[in-house]
């Protein structure tokens, strides 16, 4: 999507939920765009990264990663040229480390081909990811979305969407994914937009409340993408 594309779907959703619309006029225009990193595997080796840690850590870890690279570039042979010391070294764990391994071992003998991915269907990225150790469908459904800036994606599962859905909308209970699924019928082909203004509620939120500077996150899977905080297992 493009910078036209994102302002558009504002304007879209504003339409067609104006509930949702309030929420959108006071955080202004979206910001995704700005969130997509340089290359797939860099965004991938980043979300095995960053799995069950603070943003701050996983952005450390990750740096020392890079540094432990030749010319700071994340790339299958130099990840698989890496004995399991170096990679510890940085600060991996054993069971992200293995994680690392599956995913080069899978992109190294073609099970896994990054290249065609932007022209799978969503669903086909999806069965692609979870293949991967580690990976489940909440950090697929991320790199739908902050990697391949797909539109139309709606991770149901996702804490901080059922939270902030919660909030805006005056429910007594945080919404299953049946209802979550209802509510946001309204925002198609822009689901992927809503989500991004619902995570910026959580924040803004938090903001007027003093509560310091906790940045929304998706917080339901065991990886992270670029720019997400805290989350939990698959």
């Amino acid at each position: 999507m493009t910078v036209e594309e994102y302002a558009r779907a504002r304007r879209v959703l504003m339409r067609r939920d104006p509930v949702l619309a309030a929420t959108i006029r006071r955080i202004g225009a979206c910001g995704m765009a700005s969130r997509v990193l340089t290359d797939h595997l860099t965004t991938l080796v980043r979300a095995i990264v960053g799995q069950q840690l603070s943003s701050k850590a996983a952005a450390t870890i990750f740096g020392r990663l890079r540094g432990v690279m030749a010319d700071g570039q994340i790339t299958v042979s130099g990840l698989q040229a890496l004995d399991d010391a170096a990679l510890r070294g940085v600060g991996l764990s054993g069971q992200k480390l293995g994680y690392l391994r599956d995913l080069c071992g899978r992109i190294g003998d073609g099970r896994l081909l990054l290249d065609e991915l932007d022209e799978l269907t969503d669903e086909q990225v999806i069965e692609r990811l979870v293949t991967v150790k580690g990976f489940g469908r909440w950090t697929a459904e991320m790199f739908l979305m902050f990697r391949l800036q797909r539109p139309d994606v709606l991770p149901v599962g996702d804490l901080g969407i059922c939270t902030a859905v919660q909030r805006i909308y005056r429910l007594r209970q945080r919404p299953k994914p049946k209802r979550l699924m209802a509510i946001g019928e309204a925002w198609r082909p822009y689901r992927s937009v809503a989500c991004w203004y619902l995570w910026e509620s959580l924040k803004t939120r938090d903001s007027e409340l003093g509560a310091g500077t906790t940045k929304p996150s998706p917080t339901r899977s065991k990886g992270r993408l670029p720019g997400r905080s805290t989350s939990r297992a698959r």
